[in-house]
């Protein structure tokens, strides 16, 4: 059992971030990796961000000084899908909102607390990530693994349409992505590619439609696994694009944005584990430079474990 702790304990990366709000911003180390088919993960947290943070990246306010405590529930299974190991995993969000910005020149401020909007994904090992039960598992050495997941944003979260900030974005998104994971003795190295695409905001201040271009995202990470379970990253992400559009008038409010990270897990029991994360904006076009700092309790059970 002591010997998978690592493989395992990689997975509570699926959901860290779930509850941030600025959504295309996501550093999510071991995503792809792999675990034994029937394991099943709950996991709860907390993140607190505070800076020039939008709840919603498209909104056209400046000058954003907002801070968000926000709380993490999310539940996650391992799969066979046709001898490929896969994730699927569901998450909820329950956040406080507090803050001041500029909309059209004039100051404004709100404060509220409420759900954000729900997301639900599906990851799927592509190679080098067969779909193995716990006896087959035991002896799994990962080399390189390829991947590509869909998550889709659904819009159940809080919203208010005569208010610019909100917690929920009332629209659907679509983020299609592909996971390359290599290992190297001790460090693994990940790149995940994504893309963001947004339905339209058809109630955006009373009537308004708001659009949004896709967002293109890059993430890169450097892993390295301690024998005793243990393992740290070191995190980066790039995103570009998204300009939006209101009554199809465009705004010039294209994103050019990068952010750094670590994340450090601990496994406490074989079937708890504890996540400490922080991530801070390095240069932001749009001004969505904020820093985030969380944590995260993982529980596993099934698979046999």
């Amino acid at each position: 059992m002591r010997r998978i702790l690592p493989l395992l304990g990689s997975t509570v990366a699926l959901l860290l971030v779930a509850a941030v709000p600025a959504k295309a911003q996501d550093i999510e180390p071991r995503a792809f990796s792999n675990a034994p088919v029937g394991v099943n993960f709950l996991i709860t947290g907390y993140a607190y961000t505070r800076g020039s943070l939008s709840t919603d990246p498209s909104l056209p306010i400046s000058n954003p000084r907002i801070q968000t405590s926000n709380g993490i529930f999310a539940y996650a299974r391992v799969l066979d899908l046709w001898g490929d190991s896969a994730k699927l995993d569901a998450s909820l969000p329950y956040s406080g909102l507090s803050g001041s910005a500029t909309f059209s020149g004039q100051p404004i401020e709100r404060t509220v607390n409420g759900f954000g909007d729900a997301r639900v994904r599906m990851a799927v090992n592509l190679y080098g990530a067969p779909a193995l039960r716990m006896p087959e598992f035991k002896d799994y050495k990962q080399d390189l693994i390829i991947g590509a997941a869909l998550q889709v944003t659904l819009p159940v979260g809080q919203y208010d349409p005569t208010r610019v900030v909100n917690l929920g974005a009332n629209r659907w998104s679509l983020k299609p992505e592909l996971g390359i994971s290599k290992a190297l003795g001790p460090l693994t190295l990940e790149l995940t590619p994504g893309v963001t695409f947004y339905t339209d905001n058809s109630n955006f201040l009373d009537g308004h439609r708001r659009s949004q271009e896709p967002i293109y995202s890059v993430q890169g990470h450097a892993i390295y696994s301690f024998r005793s379970g243990i393992w740290g990253s070191l995190d980066a992400t790039y995103f570009t694009g998204g300009s939006t559009a209101i009554d199809s008038q465009p705004n010039q409010d294209l994103q050019r944005n990068w952010r750094v990270g670590v994340t450090l897990a601990v496994p406490i029991t074989p079937r708890y584990s504890v996540k400490l994360y922080a991530s801070a904006g390095v240069s932001a076009r749009t001004g969505n430079n904020y820093d985030l700092i969380g944590a995260v309790m993982q529980y596993r059970w099934g698979g046999g474990l």
